[in-house]
This record gives structure tokens, sequence and C-alpha cells, in this order.
């Protein structure tokens, strides 16, 4: 490590032009990222239920459904329908968006002295000004099921625009330029836009505008941290500097592989600041701690004393990330696993090269060491350090019996844990879109889009009377209020024949009512062309986890217990996606968490070339990911696509703090051959590291707190929680089992 730490210094100059240099480059990739909100587009490809609902979305002209809300004291008025006809005519012309549906526009069969007449529910040409026409019109809608509570609430109040975008369509671009289109008519009515493509635009919004403030106060935070902690500007400027360093490398080499920002990287860069100064701070801590007068001296001594540990901590730390490669469901969580390990790596190598190297070339060395004159007392050393060693030593098993009673409420706290996935959850409930999302549940049964697949001749009567059938099953759960097929316009056809609401039992009967229905604007969201597929459309009104699961179950079960070979049953839109992304969590986490356990207790174990030493450094942040989960289940924080990293995160950053105990163990054990002494210096030396490292880590994730997506406050408020614990783990349960340890067995520990 020394002859490395002298190659360092001897080539400063070029490691610090090549830094320099590749610091500018990627800094001008950055340009190129591009911000991607849509959670459902990261379900992998090979998923079944991610398979059929993209395929849903190409076969009938989209499946992201986005809803506009006209809320007056009543619809059935003439300058209501006129702004209704006016929003529907722009939506129309608006690239990516493929069908539109509204009062203005909605298909409507009845009977008439000529048969049957199949037009629109009002001529959008010569909108009603009667009153007795509104009213005509307003008893007719309230009359038809496939109206009320479907394209105008119940009381009348208000009514929904529906429209949906092409698989392909740029969604947010679609939802931007919708939403401007209508704010510029500046109407009377209240506007509400709800449904994914709006939901998916705010999402974006809020990413972009949390990057832009949040990453410069958390680097101020930690700036004030560091300031303090060293009292010495080079203590501040050089991890901030690396930091900084390492986040512009991340967010170019992402620029040019062509990851995105999404709404897990999206707080990338603030775990980057946190973490790219960390092993800044253990290097700083060395060079300061160390005697020599030659400064020079100090810095290779302190280097090579320092390598080993940080190397150490960097490779479990990215270990952490990299198990959501391996551990996670959807894409994104893996891309920010690979991105971030990525970044830890930079800061790895920024912090063993560049920062000696700067410090060499610039002669920054720190003061120092005046070893003649008494220390001034420090907060750190003498008022927390010192009496910690002392109750220590004093009251091991006390100590001992408090994690233990910890843990055990832990882990009764975790069965207590709940999932949450859906994406209406991640607003603050004063958000404009959370607003919308719950009027849209109270007034039209909600946004999210449910669709059963029908494979066979449509044509069939035992296919269409399976339609209803399925319509009629999905209709006895309280949060589906309507649903739509063809089979619905088949039947309403069929009484305007005079025959009754039924599907006629021939064939024959199916296809002369079938005739007057092709070319109708609606039929190709309901069938195929070949006509050997057919959906329902429905809505889903609850945003609950246990309401989700228990529709998803039936129509699971309803869908196999039906399916023939006339006629096979498919169940696919957002509750199943859901169902499966929250089954994921679960699995995601425990995965990750397994592996990150091996992958960190084995790497540990080999370098420090002892397997109980690697038990020893694995066991408190084990404790602490216990406790962390069980005050989860404790205070309702959910699981979330956010949260569900924190386990395995917390375990990758927060065991540094156990191995840089564990190796300054091993060095002052080696010095002195006493383990207790041995102990007693690690923690009066490495100690301060750790709890600087933990306050500036933890300061950092708590500027999470003010982002405006809810999981990302919670994934801030978790790890800054874990750092505290790890922390408090390493320079407690770690030293108190080694102190145990040694007196058990009497003998020096190597």
């Amino acid at each position: 490590m020394e002859k490395l730490t002298q190659g360092i210094v001897k080539l400063k100059w070029v490691i610090i032009v090549i830094v320099t240099g590749l610091t500018f480059f990627f800094g001008y990739q950055i340009k190129h990222l591009t911000i991607n909100s849509d959670i459902l587009s990261t379900l992998p490809d090979d998923d079944p239920t991610a398979i059929l609902y993209k395929n849903i979305g190409a076969q009938y002209g989209g499946n992201e459904i986005g809803m506009i809300v006209l809320e007056t004291d009543n619809v059935f008025k003439t300058s209501v329908l006129q702004h209704i006809k006016q929003i529907t005519d722009s939506l129309r012309i608006t690239a990516g968006v493929s069908t539109v549906t509204s009062l203005t526009n909605i298909l409507d069969i009845r009977s008439s002295e000529w048969g049957i007449e199949i037009g629109k529910l009002v001529d959008e040409y010569d909108l009603p000004d009667e009153k007795s026409e509104l009213d005509s019109l307003k008893e007719y809608v309230f009359s038809k099921d496939m109206y009320k509570g479907a394209i105008v609430s119940e009381d009348g109040t208000a009514t929904v625009i529906l429209f949906t975008l092409l698989t392909d369509a740029d969604k947010q671009a679609a939802a931007e330029e919708i939403k401007a289109k209508v704010e510029v008519l500046d109407l009377p009515e209240i506007i509400y836009f709800g449904g994914l493509p709006f939901m998916l635009s705010d999402i974006t919004d809020l990413i972009l505008s949390d990057m832009i403030w949040l990453i410069p106060v958390v680097f101020v935070i930690i700036a004030f941290i560091l300031l303090f902690s060293f009292r010495s500007v080079r203590g501040m400027l050089l991890p901030l500097l690396t930091a900084g360093i390492t986040v512009v490398w991340t967010l170019g080499i992402m620029a040019i592989s062509g990851y995105e920002i999404t709404i897990i990287t999206n707080f990338m860069p603030v775990i980057l600041l946190a973490l790219g100064s960390a092993y800044t701070i253990h290097v700083l801590n060395s060079i300061n701690l160390n005697t020599l007068k030659d400064r020079k001296q100090a810095l290779i001594k302190a280097m090579a004393y320092t390598m080993i540990p940080v190397f150490l901590a960097s490779v479990t730390t990215a270990i952490g990330f990299v198990s959501f490669v391996f551990g996670a469901y959807l894409t994104m969580i893996k891309d920010f696993g690979i991105c971030t390990s990525i970044g830890i790596i930079i800061a790895l190598l920024l912090s063993v090269f560049f920062v000696p190297a700067l410090i060499s070339a610039l002669s920054i060395y720190g003061k120092k060491v005046e070893t003649e004159k008494p220390e001034k007392k420090e907060i750190l050393s003498d008022i927390i350090l010192h009496p910690l060693t002392k109750i220590l030593f004093k009251y091991p098993k006390r100590i001992l019996t408090v994690w233990g009673i910890l843990l055990l409420l832990s882990i009764a706290g975790i069965f207590f844990i709940k999932t949450s996935v859906n994406i209406t959850e991640y607003f603050k409930k004063d958000n404009p879109t959370r607003i919308s999302e719950d009027v849209m549940q109270k007034k039209f049964g909600g946004s999210l889009p449910v669709f059963v697949e029908f494979e066979g001749d449509i044509q069939e009567p035992e296919v269409l009377k399976m339609m209803i059938k399925t319509e009629n099953f999905m209709k006895e759960d309280p949060n589906i209020y309507s649903a739509q097929s063809v089979a619905d316009l088949v039947e309403q056809m069929n009484d305007a024949m005079g025959e009754g609401i039924k599907i006629p039992d021939e064939k024959a009967k199916i296809e002369q009512l079938w005739f007057l229905l092709d070319g109708q604007d609606i039929m190709p969201q309901l069938v195929s062309d070949e006509l050997d597929k057919g959906i329902i459309q429905s809505k889903f009104a609850s945003i609950e986890t246990d309401d989700i699961n228990s529709f998803t179950n039936k129509m699971d079960k309803f869908s196999k217990e039906n399916s023939n070979e006339i006629c096979k049953i498919k169940f696919t839109g957002i509750p199943p996606t859901y169902v499966k992304l929250n089954d994921s969590l679960v699995k995601s986490q425990y995965s990750s968490l397994i592996i990150a356990i091996i992958m960190v207790l084995l790497i540990v174990g080999i370098i420090m070339r002892s397997f109980s030493q690697g038990v020893y450094a694995t066991i408190p942040i084990i404790a602490t990911v216990l406790v962390l989960l069980g005050f989860m289940g404790f205070t309702g924080i959910s699981l979330d696509i956010a949260t569900v990293l924190v386990g395995s995160i917390a375990l990758g950053i927060g065991i540094d703090y156990s191995i840089h105990v564990i190796s300054g163990f091993n060095t002052h054990l080696k010095e002195n051959g006493n383990a207790e002494k041995a102990i007693e210096e690690t923690i009066m030396t490495t100690g301060k590291a750790v709890i600087i490292n933990v306050t500036s880590v933890a300061a950092g994730f708590l500027v999470l707190l003010f982002a405006q997506i809810l999981p990302i406050q919670n994934f801030g408020l978790l790890i800054a929680i874990s750092m505290f614990g790890s922390g408090f783990g390493a320079l407690t349960l770690l030293p108190v089992m080694l102190i145990l340890a040694n007196k058990r067995n009497r003998i020096t520990m190597k």
C-alpha cells in the first residue's frame, strides 16, 4: 500500500489532469439524460402480466386511460356541453391520442319508428339549448347504465372526458399538451386531470423539481457538517469535491449507456453526495491522526493504513446495490443498483487516487501534529467517545441485553409491514394530482384501467354470453362501477329490436346486428380486426392494496374456471399489474437482503482472512436492518418501490462502520498485542470518523424528507435511521462482542 501511495504521489499531476478531463467530458454528456416516470414500462419484457397488458394496448388502441373531469352545479346546460365539445375536439387532434369519448360524441343505440338507430347521444353540431331538450337528455342519460356513473356522475354535477394514448406515444408530451390546451380555454367549470398519463407527467415534473433543489441543499448541509467536524476548509472541500465529481461521472456514464432518470434513480445523486464523501472522510481522518511531522510521509503512511478498510467498505457498499440486479423484479430497480454501484466504485477510486494526488500537488497536508503540546478538549473524543469506552467495558452484558430486547421487539414489528404499489399514494394528500384521483374515485369509480380479454369467435353466442357473465361477476365487487364490451352493444341492439336485453341464441342474428355496428369508432377499442379477440373495459375504484389483491385473486380464479376451448379468458390491467409489483417487492426485499448478507460476509471474511471477523462485522448491521424493518412495521411505513431498497442499502452502507472498527482493532492489536487496549484505541480513533461519517450521510438523506414524492421521503428517513443504527451498532454492539469474546477466551485475538 505504501508503494502504491508513493506511485500516486509521483504521478499526482497526471491523475489530476485525467480526472479533470473526464469530469468535463462526463459533465457534457449529462444534457442527454432523459426522465422516465412510467413505472409500468419497467416491468420485465418476459413477464406474462406485462406482455398481456402491453398487447392489449397495441391491439385496442392503447391501454393508458386519461380522464378530464368537468365539475359544475349541473352538467346538463348548453354552455357545459359546448365546453365538453371544445375539449373533445381539441383532444382529437392531439398527437399520441388514440380515442376520445365524452358526452358529446359517445355512441348511442336506441329504437325508432324505422328500427334501430345507431348514432351519437347528442348532435355535436346542434347541441340542445332548450330546457325541455336538456331535461330530456338528462332523463335519458340516467336511464342507461352505460352513461350513468360512467360518463356523467350520479348526482349530475360532473362529467368525464376519457381518452387513450397510443402505445408508442410520448406520454409525457401528450399529457402536457392536453393540459395546456384545456387550461388555455379558461373554462368556468372546475377541471380535474386524472389517470396514468397525467400522474406520470406530474411525477416527471416532481422528479426534475426535486433534483434541481435537493442536490444543492444536501451539498450545503454536508459542507456545514464537515466544516464543523474537521474545522478546516480542506476537511470540507475535499470530501465535497470527491462527491461532486462522483455524481457528475455517474450521471454522464448513465447518459452514454442509455440509462434514464426514474422515480428511483432520481435520488441517486443525493445518495452519491452522501456516500461519495464518506471514503474521503476516513482518508482525511487517518491523515489527521498520523503523528509524523513530515506530512508527506504522514500522507503515505495514512493512505497505507486506510486503503484496505476503504476498499473493503466501498466493495461491500457496492454489493448492497448490486444485490438489486439479482434480487429485484423491476428493471428500474436493477438499473438503480447498477448505476449506484458504479458511482460507489468511482468514489472509491477518487478517494484513494485523486484525493492524495491533490493533497500532494497543492501541499494541503493539514497542520503538523504538535505532540509536545497538550491536546485541546474535543467534543467527539472527550465528551462522547471516552465516556462511551468506559461504559462499554463496565456494562458489556447489559448493553448486549438491551440490544437483544430491541431485536426481539423489531422482529415482532416485521410482521406488521404492509406493501403499497399504487402510484396515487405516492403523492401528498394536498397535491393536485392526488385530489384529482380522489375526485375520479368518488365520481366515476377511479382511474385504474381493468381489461378482460376473450379469445375465440367473438360473434359466437357462447362467447358474448361469457362476456356478459364476466361483467356481472366483476360488478359484484364494490370497486367496479361499470364495464363495457361489444356484448353490451349487441344486447342493446337486441333490445332496440324489441327482443329484450340479452344475447341472441343464433349466430346469424348476431351477424345481422353486427353489420350495423361495423364502422363505428368504438369497435376497434373492443374487438380485433379478425373478430377473434374482444375485451371488457372497466375501471377499479379503490387504491387500497387489500382491495386490489382481493379483486385480482377473484378474477384470476374466475378466468381459469371459465376458460374453455371455445373461449379463453385472460385478465389484465393495473390491478393485476400492481399485485405483481406487490409480490415482487416482498421477494425483492428478502432475496436482495440474503444475497447482500452472504456476499458481504464472504468478502469481509476473505479479505480479513478470518471468517469470525466477517461474522463480527456483519452482526451489527444485520441487527440494524432488523430494527429498521421493525420500525417500518410499527410506524406503518409501507414497503414500496423506494423503501424496498432500504434493507440492502442499509446493509451495504452500514457495514462500512463495522469494517473500519474491525480494521482499526486489528491494527492496534498488532501494535500492542492487547485486545482490550486495541478496542479502546479503536473507539477513540476510528470512532471519530464513524461519527462524522454517520452524521454527514444521515443528514444528506434526511434532506429527502422535503422531497415531493412520499416514497422518497420515507426512503430518506429510513436510510438516515439506519445510518445512526449501524454507526451505533459498530461503536457499541461490535466492541461489546469483542470484549466478551476476549474475556471468555482469555487469549489475545488475532
